[in-house]
C-alpha cells in the first residue's frame, strides 16, 4: 500500500509488498533492492554450490532459478561433457557467450558455469543481468566435493585432477573477484550459505 505524505512524496509499506519475506522475519528494504537481489548472478568454481545455493535463494525470493549449463544443454541437445568431447571447450564457450547475450534482464537467480568468467566479453552481460556474487569456497572443500560428485566435469577428466582444481582456481580467481560481492566460505551447508547470501546483500 502506498500513501502520499504532506511533503508530496509517496511512501510504500514494504511489509505489504513482500509478505513472504516478512513471514521469514527478514529485514525489509525498498523494491529496487529486492529487484537487484532477485536478479542475482552466482559465479565460482565447479563444486562451489552455485546451483544448490541458487535454488534455495530463488525459493526464498519466489523467483525462478536459471542455470547456464542446463540452458545450453537444452539448447544444444547434449550434456555439457558431450559438448566438450564433440566440439571442444572453445566452441562451448562461444555458445555460452551467445546465450548470455541473448538472455533478457528479468528477476531470477542465475547460476553460471565455472568458466563463464574467463571470457572478457561475458562480463558486461553478467553485470547487465544482475548483481554478481562469487561463492569463494576453500579449495580443499572443493576437492572433497568433486571427488564424490556424480556430475561429469570435462576439465577434470585428466590424471592428477586434484592439482588441476588448484590451477583452475588460481587462474580464475582474479576474474571471479571482479564480482560485485565476494563470499568467503569453508564447508557450510547450502542452507547456511543461502542465509549468508541474503544477509550479505542486505548490508
Amino acid at each position: 500500500m502506498t500513501k502520499t505524505l504532506a511533503s508530496g512524496h509517496r511512501q510504500t509499506n514494504w511489509n505489504n509488498q513482500y509478505p513472504k519475506l516478512r513471514r521469514q522475519g527478514r529485514k525489509l528494504l525498498p523494491p529496487f533492492f529486492y529487484k537487484a537481489m532477485a536478479s542475482l548472478v552466482l559465479v565460482g568454481m565447479m563444486g562451489s554450490g552455485k546451483t544448490t545455493v541458487g535454488r534455495i535463494v530463488a525459493g526464498r525470493l519466489d523467483v525462478p532459478l536459471k542455470d547456464t549449463d542446463k540452458l545450453l544443454q537444452h539448447l544444444l541437445g547434449r550434456p555439457v561433457h558431450q559438448i566438450f568431447q564433440h566440439y571442444g571447450e572453445d566452441a562451448f564457450r562461444q555458445h555460452e557467450s551467445r546465450l548470455l547475450r541473448d538472455m533478457a534482464t528479468e528477476e531470477c537467480v542465475l547460476s553460471t558455469g565455472g568458466g563463464t568468467v574467463i571470457r572478457e566479453e561475458n562480463w558486461p552481460e553478467l553485470k547487465r543481468l544482475g548483481t554478481t556474487l562469487f561463492l569463494d569456497v576453500d579449495v580443499e572443500v572443493l576437492r572433497a566435493r568433486l571427488a564424490t560428485a556424480k556430475k561429469i566435469r570435462p576439465l577434470l577428466e585428466v590424471p592428477g585432477w586434484e592439482t588441476r582444481v588448484d590451477e583452475l582456481l588460481a587462474e580464475r580467481r582474479p576474474m571471479y573477484e571482479r564480482a560485485d560481492f565476494v563470499l568467503r566460505l569453508k564447508d557450510e551447508d547450502a542452507e547456511a550459505v543461502a542465509e549468508k547470501v541474503l544477509g550479505l546483500l542486505e548490508k
